[in-house]
């Protein structure tokens, strides 16, 4: 893989430096990671982050010490779709982890793994920021609340016919 943004993409990363004192472009980590996850296949490999470091001139051991503190980066390959269920203690209260049971179960996977077939990825993550909505996760840039097992098959089922 050809792990270089485009004249655009690199642009950006200029302009997101500026947003920063002189000497600080370390600032800049968590928008640069999230351009590399999303232009260099959904996760970030150790040259990807090697990359970024390259770019904001830091220790490689910097951006690996950021991707892998925050559940938002994907240090390994993630199936086309993302379940994100929140395992914080409101959530646990509200039946947390009967849903990651559930899911689990349904698409045969355990934490952190991804179906066979490549469609579906369960990650269990930190506080969402949505606790009177508990049970929750977050699937691409939406929440998905109140979570029961009906609510999660039809989840399933809305990414799997998004496949035909």
């Amino acid at each position: 893989m050809n792990i270089t943004f485009s004249q655009e993409n690199l642009e950006k990363v200029a302009d997101i430096i500026t947003r920063y004192p002189e000497g600080k472009q370390k600032s800049a980590l968590l928008p640069v990671l999230h351009m590399a996850q999303d232009n260099f296949g959904g996760w970030l490999d150790v040259p990807v982050m090697d990359y970024v470091a390259g770019l904001l001139q830091i220790e490689p051991i910097e951006v690996y010490e950021v991707a892998s503190f925050y559940s938002m980066y994907n240090l390994k390959p993630v199936g086309k779709h993302l379940f994100e269920v929140c395992h914080t203690g409101p959530c646990m209260l509200n039946g947390c982890d009967d849903i990651i049971d559930y899911i689990k179960e349904k698409l045969n996977i355990n934490e952190g793994e991804t179906t066979t077939d490549g469609l579906f990825t369960l990650k269990t993550v930190e506080c969402l920021g949505a606790c009177g909505y508990a049970p929750m996760m977050q699937y691409g840039s939406t929440y998905r609340e109140h979570l029961t097992k009906e609510k999660v098959d039809a989840i399933i089922e809305e990414c799997s016919a998004k496949q035909n």
